[in-house]
C-alpha cells in the first residue's frame, strides 16, 4: 500500500480492497444526524418536481408513493450539498481512491415501514465512471438491521465485471434491475447504527431487504463519488463537485452502455 492514509487504518483499507466495502463507525455525530433528519422531515412535506415526487393525498397502498427517494437534493438544498461534501467523508474517500474524490450524486431514502427493498445491482452500471470507478458513501440516519431493511452486500464481487441485469421481482424490489450473485458468495446483512457510513466499490453487488417493521423508518443519506482522474461519467451526473463546492463536468458517457440499456438517473 503506497499511499499515506489520512483517517482509515491499514486494516480498513485491506477490507475495502479485498471485500469491496468497509463500514466506518460514527462518522457523523448525534447532532449532525438530527440535523439531517429534521431537514428531510421538512422536505417530505413538499414535492420538488423532478427531485421528489410524493403522492400526498389520501392513503397509499404502496408506502413508497408517499415517501419516494429524494434524487440529487444537493442541487437545490444547501444542507444536502454540505453533507455530500462533508470533510470527514471526503477524507475517507481520499484514502480509498488515493486521490481527490469528485462528488457526483446525493440521494435520501426514507424507506418507511412496509416498503419494498431494492434488488441486487451494481452502481457503476449506472454511473459509468471511466477510467476508475464510483464509490458510494451510504450513511445510516437510523439504525439499520434485517427487520427494517438494511443493506445486503455480496463480498468480493468488487472484482467482478459489470453484469447486464435481469428483471427483478417487483413484489420485493422498487427497481426493475436484478444482478444474480455468484454461487460462491452469499449476501450478508450490513447492520449499522445512525452515524455509521458504509463505503463500497461501484462493481460490488448489493441491494436491500424489505422494511418488515410497522413503526420504524430506515432513513439513509447516500452520495456517489468519482476519482478525480476519471475522464467520463454518465451524462445524468454532470456537473460534479470538488471539495470547495466548485463545479466541473466530465465527458458524458452516452446511454446504453455495454448492455444496450437506457438508464435514467440512478437509481
Amino acid at each position: 500500500m503506497n499511499q499515506s492514509l489520512k483517517v482509515l487504518t491499514a486494516e480498513q483499507m485491506k477490507q475495502f480492497e479485498t471485500e469491496g466495502y468497509v463500514i466506518v463507525k460514527g462518522v457523523w455525530n448525534k447532532e449532525e444526524i438530527e440535523e439531517i433528519r429534521a431537514e428531510f422531515d421538512k422536505i417530505s412535506l413538499t414535492p420538488v418536481p423532478g427531485y421528489f415526487d410524493p403522492v400526498l393525498d389520501g392513503e397509499q397502498e404502496d408506502p413508497l408513493r408517499r415517501y419516494p427517494r429524494v434524487m440529487h437534493p444537493h442541487r437545490y438544498n444547501d444542507l444536502s450539498k454540505h453533507y455530500m461534501l462533508h470533510p470527514a467523508v471526503l477524507d475517507i474517500m481520499h484514502d480509498l481512491y488515493g486521490e481527490e474524490a469528485l462528488a457526483a450524486q446525493s440521494m435520501f431514502y426514507y424507506k418507511p415501514p412496509g416498503s419494498r427493498g431494492q434488488a441486487l445491482h451494481q452502481d457503476n452500471f449506472y454511473l459509468k465512471v471511466e477510467p476508475g470507478n464510483c464509490i458510494a458513501a451510504w450513511a445510516a440516519i437510523d439504525r439499520c438491521d434485517e427487520e427494517n431493511g438494511c443493506m445486503l452486500l455480496v463480498p468480493k464481487t468488487n472484482t467482478y465485471e459489470i453484469v447486464c441485469p435481469e428483471e427483478s421481482d417487483s413484489n420485493e424490489s422498487f427497481t426493475n434491475h436484478y444482478v444474480k450473485p455468484p454461487k460462491e458468495e452469499k449476501p450478508i446483512a450490513a447492520i449499522m447504527e445512525a452515524g455509521d457510513i458504509l463505503f463500497f466499490n461501484g462493481n460490488l453487488i448489493h441491494g436491500s431487504y424489505r422494511n418488515k417493521t410497522k413503526d420504524r423508518f430506515r432513513r439513509a443519506f447516500i452520495s456517489h463519488y468519482a476519482n478525480s482522474s476519471a475522464m467520463s461519467i454518465s451524462h445524468w451526473y454532470n456537473p460534479l463537485y470538488k471539495a470547495d463546492g466548485s463545479e466541473l463536468s466530465l465527458e458524458a458517457n452516452p446511454d446504453g452502455g455495454p448492455c444496450g440499456i437506457e438508464t435514467p438517473a440512478y437509481h
